[in-house]
């Protein structure tokens, strides 16, 4: 949609010509309300802004760069919203979208519902019209607040008194447990005007005292392990991106019990050997082998675990709430399960004083978790020959450090479970939402976030067509994203899921697109692989190139048939 472009500058919406000039005729004065607001975002951590500027926004954009917040210009809301979310994981501060007013911000609703599922501290930050006249004006004047009211943890609209503060406030509400987007509106009028305010607002200093290793929660915690002779892990994203993950890898490697991980906690633990068996969540063949640990053991600790990631299967699974005990920051909002004892606590901490009491021992000794890990290599090893798996196996063997991103679709599914992960964060995908489109916007955020740093985003057709624009946002920031195309020119999730009701395929065709062609038009280098030599040599060349490089890579639409 870009009917919020084409108003002339001045009336509503301004066009992107105005959005992108520097005009000289704005305010130099660095004391405005908008210096204020990007000032206090930049102290909190915000490295850099995604969106697309509208007339409302000018201000704004400039202040930010004044604050050393580069504005990057997506092609679409949503994919700017996405793009944020994957700067924001990987540098671990809040993201930022920017948007104009009315047609801008409801084109960013898909990006910011998907930042409220995937629970990151996104600040949304859209243009308004001057309250002035707004209750007269009613050109692309929508509510916003109401309009994203389920979605994010709160909506202020910023005045010339206090902006700061309240932006501070926004900071603190977006990046508390749970974290989540939060909005705010800012008027032309209010940006542009002086701040009464001498300074950005910092926050307070976080002082949270250590938990005790005799606290009576730690000695009750390392008694049940102690007693356990069958204990089960099930850790999720909170435990994988907190920012002392290396004190949970301690606590679960002196544990020494299997672990199980929801797919954005891969690599929490090193995949390629035990105790990790892998993801769980979407794939029916790999819950079903995991499920034998899951209904024969005798304490299960979920830690930082949010079954949002997981399937309807997994309703009710766990069993008996008296052996769960669920650890995290803030209790998950679900009725997924029940759980016997829930501790809020900070999972580092926790851990952390929790490992000192724990003794390492024989657990499973009858196998247990070594036949299933055995289970999964084998029902994941694929067929031989070209197809999805081939695929898979290369970037695995070929990806190093990389950070790689998956789209939502039968090839996400699969790759979770073949992927190893060896550290974590290294796998982002749309997990909780599972919206398509996804992957190459978040690889564009992680690129921004980790200049140098191979990035890898990994699609099918269907999603790469859906957000095919923002090819255009590689090329003019220059990243060497490299995307790889799962060509079998099919929705082919959606076709597995009809054939299971025994219904015909429809709606779910693709037609032959050029990928190669449309990166070369793109300004990008493109290429088409049919074999796993063709895609190992695509992929290092890829890795020395200065620009972006799309690998389309054909396959059948039936390969991903009892696949997983």
């Amino acid at each position: 949609m870009l009917e919020h472009r084409d108003n002339p500058p001045g009336g509503g919406a301004a066009g992107s010509g105005a959005a992108g000039r520097r005009d000289n005729s704005l305010s130099r004065d660095p004391g405005r309300v908008a210096d204020r607001v990007a000032a206090t975002l930049a102290l909190h951590g915000v490295r850099a802004a995604f969106g697309m500027p509208g007339g409302e926004v000018v201000t704004l954009v400039d202040a930010l760069d004044r604050a050393g917040i580069p504005f990057h210009l997506a092609r679409h809301e949503t994919q700017a919203a996405l793009m944020a979310a994957g700067e924001s994981t990987v540098s671990g501060g809040p993201g930022l979208l920017v948007t104009t007013l009315g047609p801008g911000l409801a084109n960013a609703v898909n990006g910011i519902a998907d930042a409220a599922q995937e629970r990151v501290p996104l600040i949304v930050l859209s243009g308004v019209v001057d309250r002035a006249t707004r209750g007269r004006y009613t050109h692309q004047v929508i509510d916003h607040a109401r309009l994203l009211a389920p979605l994010v943890k709160g909506s202020f609209e910023l005045g010339p008194e206090g902006a700061a503060a309240v932006v501070a406030r926004a900071i603190r509400l977006a990046t508390a447990a749970p974290m989540g987007p939060v909005h705010l509106d800012l008027s032309p009028e209010v940006a542009a005007a002086a701040s009464p305010e001498p300074g950005p607002v910092a926050l307070a200093r976080a002082a949270a005292p250590r938990i005790a290793p005799d606290d009576p929660v730690i000695l009750e915690l390392a008694d049940r392990i102690d007693r356990a002779e069958r204990p089960l892990v099930i850790a999720g994203f909170e435990a994988a991106r907190h920012p002392e993950a290396g004190c949970v890898r301690a606590f679960l490697e002196t544990l020494g019990a299997p672990v199980i991980t929801t797919y954005k906690a891969k690599g929490l633990l090193p995949e390629d050997r035990a105790p990790a068996l892998g993801a769980a969540g979407l794939s029916p063949r790999a819950d079903a082998a995991l499920r034998e640990l899951v209904d024969r053991a005798d304490l299960m600790l979920l830690l930082g675990y949010d079954p949002i990631e997981m399937r309807a299967g997994w309703l009710d699974a766990l069993g008996d709430p008296g052996r769960i005990v669920a650890v995290s920051a803030a209790p998950a909002d679900h009725g997924m399960h029940t759980v016997g004892l829930a501790v809020t606590a900070d999972l580092g901490a926790l851990a952390s004083a929790l490992t000192p009491r724990v003794t390492a021992k024989p657990f499973w000794t009858d196998g247990g978790p070594a036949r299933v890990r055995s289970r999964l290599a084998a029902i994941f090893a694929g067929p031989e020959g070209w197809g999805p798996h081939a695929v898979f196996e290369t970037l695995n063997a070929l990806a190093g450090d990389a950070l790689v991103t998956v789209d939502s679709g039968a090839h996400r599914i699969l790759m979770s479970q073949k992927w190893t992960a060896r550290r974590p964060l290294t796998l982002l995908q749309s997990a909780g939402f599972c919206t398509m489109a996804a992957a190459l916007p978040l690889a564009i955020g992680a690129a921004v976030a980790a200049p140098g740093r191979r990035v890898i985003a990994v699609m099918g057709d269907g999603g790469l067509e859906m957000g095919i624009g923002e090819l255009a946002t590689l090329r003019d920031l220059g990243l060497p994203v490299t995307i790889v195309v799962l060509q079998d020119r099919a929705l082919s999730l959606i076709a597995l899921k009809q054939a299971a009701a025994g219904l015909g395929p429809r709606g779910v065709a693709l037609g032959p697109t050029d990928f190669p062609a449309v990166a070369r038009a793109f300004g990008g280098h493109g290429i088409a692989a049919h074999d796993a030599p063709t895609l190992a040599r695509a992929l290092r060349e890829a890795e020395a190139r200065a620009g972006f490089t799309l690998i389309a890579c054909g396959i059948d639409a039936d390969a991903y048939e009892r696949a997983f």
